[in-house]
């Protein structure tokens, strides 16, 4: 993690069908003396910052194990790694765990370096340098809180160092005391983000997927929630962050172009990757982008596709839903469900599901093609190695702005009905007269599911330690190639033990040793 002496160009090749900016070529290795010469150096280095998005480390796949671990769902395929961050026993040196730590401080040390040379450019605009400074300060402050809440503890924070700071390039960045105090560092860079940043609508289409304002408000707002765990004072400060959202962001529900409603499942679509609820995405493509789709598809898709099966719903988050809740379908697939798949109708069925659900939300790319033809879907990579697709990931979306906004309100004592009913209402459901905790967590969980929101953090914040625990359960079909084999409840995995100093995941003890005693190990793991 130490800063680098040079600056590496690292290009985000192919990561966006649209967004062209991401497709400046690496040329070389210059070193810090002879960039920073052109607004074409400028451009270079901020691509850079968002190469790491797209890596399987990070957004495809290996940041959502620690989420795997929730009550919401298991281990779809034998993943000795993966199990062992499920069951609350990992050592710290899984790939899934350092391999996300290393891409998050890579991302940091990029933004870092744009941080410090843009103010020394030469033969270059203000409007582009400014504009780098607001998206640098947001990818530091955006990676930097993923950091934090995943490894860093109340009495122990994570590791930060910018070029701001004393020491900056001599010696490896120092472990901050506290969580609170990583958390204040990522609210001072998104602030400075949002004062830089552009809204998202005066983006053409070409520059969609870069940061802008509303999406350094939102995860403000997020990480005051995270803060908020210890220190309560900080709910006060996310209301108006919210409406901010809404007003000057211009962010929405979205509603349906064709009928003008709003409309859940029309926010997991190619079609509306850039809609009113669009906050913060992994911006994808054919062959570039988060192969996360891909991840939780049925393993080897029916033949048609290389789907890997993992991160199978339980038992548990399907029966959380009202029965007319429309979520439900959108979210999770069972037995039976019809849905179209390479052009061609379906029932759900799977050989290989260990819960007997799928993850849906993000079938859509699917749905194209000529029937049963495996090669004729346009909106998806044709190498199954690497399964992205044309549907954009979303990381935060306005929904959760509305409830991040009602979950402050309850914890004010005030009435939430406003925001959380706004949710409801999109579906269909009745509306909530005077929302309870317990009416936020409901809704944020069926709201959210199966997303990159990450429930175990919210249990863990709520201090909900017993639906951590306890053991899950799924269904078991008489005939797993029958979409209408009757079923038996089973349990899925056994109940785990889980601790409440546990509240983040070990540092690697590679990274403790290789520090020479200036890091220690998160609090609660040997």
């Amino acid at each position: 993690m130490k800063p680098h002496k040079y600056f590496f160009l690292a290009a985000m090749i192919g990561l966006s069908a649209c967004s062209k900016w991401v497709d400046t070529k690496p040329n070389g290795a210059p070193t810090t003396a002879y960039f920073w010469q052109s607004d074409a150096d400028i451009i270079k280095a901020v691509a850079a910052m968002y190469e790491t998005t797209k890596d399987e480390s990070t957004w495809g796949r290996d940041l959502f194990w620690v989420q795997d671990a929730s009550d919401d769902l298991i281990v779809g395929r034998a993943k000795a790694d993966g199990e062992n961050i499920k069951n609350f026993i990992p050592s710290g040196r899984e790939g899934y765990l350092t391999g996300g730590w290393n891409a998050l401080y890579n991302t940091i040390n990029k933004a870092n370096q744009v941080i410090q040379g843009v103010p020394t450019s030469k033969n270059t605009s203000e409007a582009l340098r400014n504009r780098a400074l607001g998206e640098a300060y947001f990818i530091r402050g955006f990676a930097h809180f993923w950091v934090a809440y995943l490894w860093g503890h109340k009495d122990q924070g994570v590791p930060f160092i910018g070029p701001e700071n004393e020491g900056y390039g001599t010696k490896i960045p120092p472990q901050l005391p506290s969580v609170t105090d990583n958390y204040a560092q990522v609210i001072s860079d998104l602030q400075k983000a949002a004062d830089l940043l552009p809204f998202f609508e005066t983006y053409g289409d070409t520059d969609k997927g870069r940061a802008h304002k509303a999406a350094a408000w939102a995860y403000m707002v997020k990480t005051y929630a995270y803060w908020a765990q210890y220190d309560k004072t900080k709910w006060a400060l996310i209301p108006d962050l919210c409406d901010k959202i809404r007003n000057e962001g211009h962010r929405a529900l979205i509603k349906d172009k064709t009928t003008g409603r709003e409309n859940y499942q029309a926010v997991f679509t190619i079609a509306n990757n850039w809609s009113s609820e669009y906050i913060w995405s992994i911006t994808s493509g054919v062959e570039g982008g988060s192969e996360f789709p891909g991840v939780v598809l049925e393993n080897t898709g029916w033949g048609l596709y290389n789907g890997w099966g993992y991160f199978q719903p339980t038992e548990e988050l399907y029966d959380e839903y009202e029965a007319t809740d429309p979520r439900r379908e959108v979210t999770i697939l069972k037995f039976g469900d019809k849905f179209t798949y390479f052009g061609q109708e379906r029932a759900y069925f799977s050989t290989n599901s260990r819960s007997g659900f799928q993850i849906r939300k993000y079938m859509e790319p699917y749905s194209y093609g000529t029937p049963g033809v495996s090669g004729s879907n346009p909106n998806i990579n044709p190498n199954g190695d690497y399964p992205t697709t044309r549907l954009n990931l979303p990381l935060m979306r306005y929904a959760e702005i509305l409830l991040f906004k009602a979950e402050a309100m309850i914890n004010l004592g005030q009435n939430a009905s406003g925001p959380l009913n706004e949710v409801r209402a999109r579906v269909g459901l009745a509306p909530i007269a005077n929302p309870t905790l317990a009416d936020l967590k409901h809704e944020r969980r069926v709201e959210l599911a199966c997303e990159w929101t990450d429930r175990l953090a919210d249990l863990k914040r709520w201090g909900d330690f017993d639906k951590i625990r306890m053991p899950l359960h799924g269904r078991s079909h008489a005939s797993k190639t029958d979409p209408n084999s009757p079923y038996t409840i089973v349990e899925v995995w056994p109940a785990r033990t889980f601790t409440a100093d546990k509240l983040a995941w070990p540092i690697s003890p590679d990274e403790v040793s290789r520090s020479n005693g200036a890091y220690k190990q998160t609090p609660g793991w040997k």
